[in-house]
């Protein structure tokens, strides 16, 4: 998918991104994010600082499922789906909040 030799071409971009999603405070006035907040910060962090030379949206992708799944969440969406939401984000339509309602609308029943 993304290849063994995963190049970096900006490890600032990756730190941001880590840090980002363990802020515990992001808005004073909501609680504690949930998964799916973090796994849109990191999604939302990837896609717009470009930490790779290339497939930026793919790494976003597979690291925002894979925080989601490890947090013992689901998210199933079509690949359009999917496609949709990284366009979104790289158009600057939507807030981390945004991303993260979208990714919680696409758990599975079981999940809620």
């Amino acid at each position: 998918m993304l290849g063994k030799d995963l190049q970096i071409l900006d490890y600032s971009a990756l730190i941001a991104a880590v840090a980002r999603h363990r802020v515990n405070t992001p808005r004073l006035e909501a609680g504690e994010p949930d998964a799916y907040w973090r796994a849109a910060a990191l999604l939302d962090t990837i896609v717009l600082e470009r930490p790779l030379p290339a497939r930026n949206e793919l790494y976003g992708y597979a690291v925002a499922v894979a925080y989601i799944e490890a947090s013992g969440e689901t998210v199933v969406a079509s690949q359009q789906q999917w496609i949709q939401l990284i366009d979104d984000i790289r158009a600057l339509r939507l807030t981390t909040y945004d991303i993260a309602d979208r990714l919680r609308s696409w758990q599975t029943p079981s999940a809620t």
